[in-house]
């Protein structure tokens, strides 16, 4: 029996923010996926019911805003537990997480409440908080922090920061709760997408897809791709298969419903307001339609490089100036409702007629249909993927023609075929702890290029390497330690890496001139030394190359 199952026997006897830091925990020490989905079902099958709403919340990020900064936060945990902020500050650096910092400075109770207040009670606490004064911040904090244990107060102040994150997919989340509910999974994914408020929606209402008025901005669950990992042929007849560009742009849904216009991006933010020219879709699209497609920035009917779209993401207003320099167009490739009735269920090739047709009928420039990739055989397809980082694209999608609009990531049907990366030597130069799991262990580095007799920092990278690879490295770090600077430590530049990316562009904000998209460490060049690296021209030529 997996320690899962061992934990979270208990959860019944626990209080509601117990029960919560429990399962965090068994996520967090877990690996395999049936553990982690055991821990959630038992979770579900035994939390109070405005619980599981902020769960399900939680877990599919809608996180609540950050109420206090952190600067507060290690004040006032100064304070209580007796301690100057500079030694507190060196018990972060060496802990590696503020949350987990704070959690362990203070305090255990003699008599920890025992059943105490629920995680509802606490993030709704947090959302009241937003325009509180100072005092009535830090009164309910320095209180919170006294009533909960160690485990819950990490999780308090990992939601209160809102740098709560936890390592479980939002298909897995749904995939519990269909099992308890005796639903299909695809059912609990559309009715958990959308526009609610976890503050006034019931458990019921939301499950059973009944409750409060209609959400006319509600997107389908996005139906995502695998890698390929086999030779394409494998695939078989090719007559049988879709072949498009795989776009590197937001996947993103555009729904006309009730005389609304709505945007959703993949990750469900509703993003209308950061693309103004769809505006005059509003006018154009018939009502009870649903587009999947990419945003991407597009200018003369070219997609331009992804760098040029991020300068208008995140910004709160976007000006006349960004609608200008970062022209924002839509590549439609699939139609999952017309008419106001749901054809997800029709195969790929009934939905892109429907959509060829309706694209046609739009006559806005700004909204193209993604191109059908044309062959004949597998060695030809292979020979054009080679030309679509030429395009600004990352690869292709191989999609079954037979095949409906499923629900997540499935195999079988649609598959993403990328082209290699793009890859350079360089050595690190400094390294930090990571967060998580791998909270003690440095995993976040920064690597350097050569120029002349210097080394010029380019790119940081935190994945790539197996769990022994980063043990051996967070070895090295420690031993070879030159300066430290907060968190970060400046190191011997010895280790050589490969890095591999999916795009280079020009920026003002590196020191090099670059900025890498995807960067990650393809492999340890163990049989390299510091002085065989790439070069800052090297990377100058790339971005001549590939940095459109």
């Amino acid at each position: 029996m997996s320690n899962t199952t061992d934990h979270t026997i208990h959860m019944p006897g626990l209080g509601g923010m117990q029960q919560f830091a429990q399962l965090v925990q068994d996520l967090g020490m877990h690996t395999k996926t049936n553990d982690k989905l055991e821990a959630l079902v038992h979770y579900f099958t035994h939390a109070n019911d405005k619980d599981k709403v902020w769960v399900i919340a939680l877990f599919s990020g809608r996180r609540p805003r950050r109420t206090i900064n952190s600067t507060q936060l290690q004040t006032w945990c100064a304070e209580v537990v007796g301690l100057p902020l500079w030694l507190l500050e060196e018990s972060y650096h060496t802990v590696g997480d503020l949350s987990e910092t704070i959690a362990l400075l203070i305090p255990e109770q003699n008599n920890p409440a025992v059943n105490g207040q629920p995680l509802h009670y606490y993030v709704e606490q947090f959302l009241q908080l937003e325009k509180a004064d100072e005092a009535t911040k830090k009164d309910f904090i320095l209180h919170s922090w006294q009533e909960l244990t160690s485990k819950e107060r990490f999780v308090f102040n990992k939601l209160l920061s809102s740098t709560f994150r936890v390592g479980v997919s939002q298909s897995m989340m749904v995939n519990a709760l269909a099992r308890i509910l005796q639903l299909e999974s695809s059912v609990i994914a559309h009715r958990i997408s959308g526009n609610w408020d976890p503050s006034t929606t019931s458990f019921d209402a939301l499950v059973s897809g009944e409750g409060g008025s209609v959400d006319h901005s509600k997107p389908y669950p996005f139906y995502l791709a695998y890698a390929i990992e086999e030779e394409v042929a494998a695939l078989g007849d090719p007559a049988d298969w879709q072949a498009e560009w795989k776009w590197d742009g937001i996947r993103g849904q555009i729904i006309k419903r009730n005389g609304q216009l709505f945007v959703w991006s993949r990750g469900e933010d509703l993003i209308t307001e950061k693309f103004p020219e769809f505006a005059a879709l509003l006018d154009k699209l018939p009502e009870g339609v649903v587009i999947d497609g990419e945003i991407l920035p597009v200018k003369d009917e070219q997609v331009l490089n992804f760098n040029v779209l991020q300068t208008r993401i995140g910004r709160k207003n976007v000006t006349k100036k960004h609608l200008q320099e970062a022209p924002a167009g839509l590549y439609a490739y699939d139609l999952l409702e017309l008419d106001g009735q749901d054809i997800r269920h029709l195969s790929l090739t009934e939905r892109r007629a429907a959509l060829e047709i309706l694209i046609q009928g739009l006559q806005l420039p700004f909204v193209q249909l993604s191109p059908i990739v044309t062959f004949d055989d597998w060695q030809q397809l292979t020979t054009l993927r080679e030309s679509a980082r030429d395009l600004n694209s990352e690869g292709l999608m191989l999609k079954r023609k037979s095949s409906a609009y499923l629900v997540g990531r499935k195999r079988g049907d649609w598959w993403k075929w990328k082209i290699d990366p793009l890859t350079i030597d360089a050595v690190m130069v400094y390294a930090q702890k990571g967060t998580g799991r791998r909270s003690n262990l440095y995993t976040d580095y920064t690597f350097a290029v050569k120029d002349g007799d210097k080394l010029v920092t380019f790119t940081k990278a935190y994945s790539g390497l197996t769990d022994k690879e980063f043990a051996q490295v967070d070895n090295f770090v420690k031993r070879n330690s030159i300066e430290k600077f907060g968190p970060v430590r400046t190191v011997k530049p010895e280790l050589v890496f490969e890095i591999a990316f999916e795009g280079i562009a020009a920026s003002n904000r590196h020191k090099s001139g670059v900025a890498l998209r995807f960067p990650r460490m393809s492999r340890w060049r163990t049989d390299k030394k510091a002085d065989e690296i790439n070069t800052l021209d090297d990377l100058k030529k790339m971005l001549a190359l590939y940095g459109k």
